[in-house]
């Protein structure tokens, strides 16, 4: 299904040009469709009736050795098979006699022939026929199927999904074996017109979460889709939430398992990471492998997130805030011993966390920017040399060292990377409000925090549900993981 509301695409079908019974001319008007483009072959053949072909594909897209072998040596020596016309007679070699698997199709206009081209087909055009035929013959240098990069997988498959669009969908059919896994095209993008694929489980998904997403999908008005991420900011609610809205992946399992539990996964083409709606607040905190180990293991990893998580976004504003405000709520010994160690800092605390926070943020996005073997390393030493040179020069105490490293670690637990993300953002609008109130800044800004979330509603699915609004039956899938017999 093409995206009827996309203005680039009705338009070049409104103005579609037809496909004229001249040779000479329809050559003239795809030289000037592919002007400046010298990757584009125009081939002439001349088979045994002197009748002439001509062929137009992108070098570097297609199997020439199956277009050479197999098209183009049967018309030369072999000829059009006599008395069902030259054009017509081709599109049937093309279906019973030179490939069986040949995707072939028939067109009349230049705009829908000029499309397929670039996707990888051989168009073919004979005089006096006011069509053109297109072969499906592409072949394109790919990469392989590797083992997930950004979610480690501890148990279950090692695949990732690859950024080539039928590679991925082939994927999923492998493990989904059943003709209710459905699969809707889109396109997406007036220049790049990028295949988008909208995949569920009929039956399962529901009508009108799928019903919105296709609506969503084909109001996107854009000149280009160059990743999953376009398509994920302009069918989110809302573009303003620190909170990802939809589950990012790279795992054929984790698509499966969404699509098993009545979700909508959309595939795009040139990306690898599928996006999986709808999303809440307790998927960011559940990892691929909760499912494939013993659940008493998988009930307390998930309370250890859960607490990390709280304590990651946590520890330095309520540091800030006992040492600065309510120095009477830490024990004597603890709060003399920070003390004399802050005696010769220059900054207060508050300024003393947020250079650190600021550090420590540097030095995690260069270990990510740097190559990878000696990202790692800079992180690392990095934090080392400049915490310890800072500690001995006296510019930062040595608790705000272990406060902030104690946070940015716990962050890590977090098995969604995306899903750290808002956690290290909300560190630093907590961190002015613990400097300014104190732990009526910190409990105001979780309350506003709270209200955020319960008022996320992405595709009309309450995103701290089951928590709010309550649902018993599934709390227990928040808490604790069930046995596996046990589960629905």
């Amino acid at each position: 299904m093409s995206n009827p509301s996309n203005e680039g695409i009705t338009s070049q079908r409104r103005t579609a040009r037809p496909v004229s019974p001249h040779l000479s001319e329809n050559q003239q008007t795809l030289i000037a469709i592919f002007e400046h483009c010298s990757d584009v072959v125009f081939r002439h053949v001349t088979l045994q009736d002197d009748s002439k072909l001509l062929l137009v594909y992108v070098d570097g897209m297609i199997d020439k050795d199956l277009v050479q072998s197999s098209i183009i040596k049967p018309l030369i020596y072999d000829g059009v098979p006599q008395g069902i016309g030259p054009l017509g007679s081709l599109a049937q070699m093309c279906d019973k006699e030179l490939v069986a698997a040949l995707q072939t199709k028939k067109v009349s206009a230049f705009e829908e022939a000029v499309d397929q081209i670039l996707k990888g087909s051989v168009a073919f055009l004979a005089d006096g026929e006011s069509s053109i035929l297109l072969a499906d013959v592409s072949q394109f240098e790919t990469r392989s199927i590797e083992e997930p990069s950004i979610e480690a997988a501890l148990r279950g498959t090692r695949e990732s999904f690859t950024e080539q669009l039928r590679t991925n969908t082939t994927m999923l059919r492998r493990i989904i074996v059943t003709p209710d896994l459905k699969m809707e095209p889109f396109q997406v993008g007036k220049l790049t017109k990028t295949e988008v694929v909208l995949a569920y489980i009929e039956g399962l998904a529901s009508t009108s979460l799928l019903d919105e997403v296709r609506t969503r999908i084909d109001a996107i008005d854009i000149q280009g889709v160059l990743e999953s991420g376009y398509i994920e900011e302009y069918i989110e609610d809302t573009n303003y939430s620190p909170f990802p809205q939809m589950q990012s992946t790279e795992r054929a399992d984790v698509v499966s398992a969404g699509l098993l539990e009545g979700r909508i996964a959309v595939f795009v083409n040139g990306s690898p990471i599928v996006l999986v709606v709808p999303m809440t607040f307790w998927d960011g905190l559940q990892a691929p492998d909760d499912y494939y180990e013993r659940f008493l293991y998988v009930t307390m990893n998930r309370w250890i997130r859960y607490w990390f998580a709280l304590f990651s976004i946590l520890f330095p504003s309520i540091y800030i805030a006992l040492t600065t405000y309510h120095p009477e709520m830490m024990p004597p010994k603890l709060m003399m011993s920070i003390t004399g160690l802050r005696e010769q800092s220059p900054f207060p605390t508050v300024i003393e966390v947020f250079l650190m926070e600021f550090m420590f943020e540097g030095l995690r996005e260069a270990g990510i920017r740097l190559p990878q073997q000696i990202g790692p390393l800079v992180s690392i030493v990095g934090a080392l040399v400049i915490g310890q040179a800072a500690v001995q020069a006296g510019i930062i105490s040595a608790p705000i060292v272990i406060v902030v490293s104690a946070a940015g670690i716990s962050s890590f637990v977090i098995p969604r990377y995306r899903f750290g993300y808002p956690l290290r953002m909300l560190r630093f609008p907590l961190l002015i409000m613990s400097g300014l109130f104190g732990l009526f800044g910190v409990a105001l800004g979780l309350i506003l925090i709270m209200s955020h979330l319960i008022q996320l509603n992405p595709l009309g699915t309450p995103y701290l549900q089951p928590i709010s609004p309550t649902r018993i039956s599934k709390l227990k899938n928040v808490f604790w993981r069930r046995p596996r017999k046990r589960m629905n």
